[in-house]
């Protein structure tokens, strides 16, 4: 079976961006890169595709937007980063997605709608309801009161990308990093280390070679992406890692071309695209 082409055939899918992949090592916003994403994921969107953007950075960025020496350490001044870096954010999506026509609509979501059936149904509403207008969401977990993932502990945006893409009925899900997909050891340490380029069940060998911690600024490694990917596989829901330094790479994988990354694909799925709504 030809799993590219599940990508190809992909019509909602969701982006998820990462903290490294939107800033320098400062924290300071990478502009070029950004300006990249948001020309890529706009022509996708106007080629009748539905995009949903899941972006981090909100602290990285609103450390240096305060011109902080260094990330905070303490709760409160994380969400007074988080609180600053989330404007700047939205304003430059705003900006830059105008340019090429397109609107957008910002979510800040916490663990605790989520976990509301109630409250995730209005997601989900929401979501369906913007989509069908035209917009394109931007999603992000609301730093400023879900000390969770702040302290590193439940929520990363990784995991809330998938919800997210359950919540929204998505095609595919793809993961924007800092590093080619998943690899049978850490390519960091070691240079023998060869990507994984399909993974059809997130066993314990699986689980065992995803190790390591993200990035100076970024909070997630690959153990959240494989927390991902088992949610995404269980909604039936295809899911790719590939190096968001590229961003050509997000047309190849929707050209169904790509030749690089980590798919995630349930055997099972047909490759059909989704019926319009």
């Amino acid at each position: 079976m030809n799993y590219a082409a599940r990508f190809h055939n992909a019509k909602r899918i969701v982006v998820k961006v990462g903290t490294s992949t939107l800033t320098y090592e400062t924290g300071a916003i990478n502009y070029r890169q950004v300006e990249k994403l948001v020309g890529i994921l706009s022509d996708l969107q106007s080629s009748g595709r539905e995009i949903i953007l899941v972006t981090s950075a909100a602290v990285s960025v609103g450390t240096s937007k305060l011109r902080l020496s260094e990330r905070p350490k303490d709760i409160p001044g994380k969400q007074a980063a988080a609180a600053v870096g989330q404007c700047e954010l939205m304003y430059m999506y705003d900006r830059l997605f105008t340019k090429y026509h397109h609107v957008v609509a910002q979510l800040l979501l916490t663990r605790d709608i989520i976990e509301n059936t109630e409250r995730a149904d209005h997601v989900r509403n929401t979501l369906g309801r913007l989509i069908s207008l035209g917009a394109i969401p931007i999603i992000n977990e609301n730093d400023t009161v879900a000390i969770e993932e702040l302290e590193l502990e439940i929520g990363d945006n990784d995991t809330l990308s998938a919800i997210v893409a359950t919540l929204a009925d998505a095609d595919a899900l793809v993961l924007m990093s800092d590093i080619d997909g998943l690899y049978d050891g850490d390519p960091r340490e070691n240079p023998d280390a060869k990507i994984i380029p399909l993974v059809t069940e997130i066993d314990d060998h699986i689980r065992a070679v995803a190790g390591g911690a993200g990035s100076a600024h970024a909070k997630g490694g690959m153990v959240t992406k494989i927390t991902a990917a088992s949610i995404a596989m269980k909604a039936g829901i295809d899911m790719a890692i590939i190096n968001g330094a590229d961003m050509n790479l997000l047309y190849d994988l929707t050209d169904g071309t790509i030749r690089t990354g980590t798919f995630f694909c349930c055997p099972e799925r047909p490759s059909t695209p989704k019926e319009d709504a």
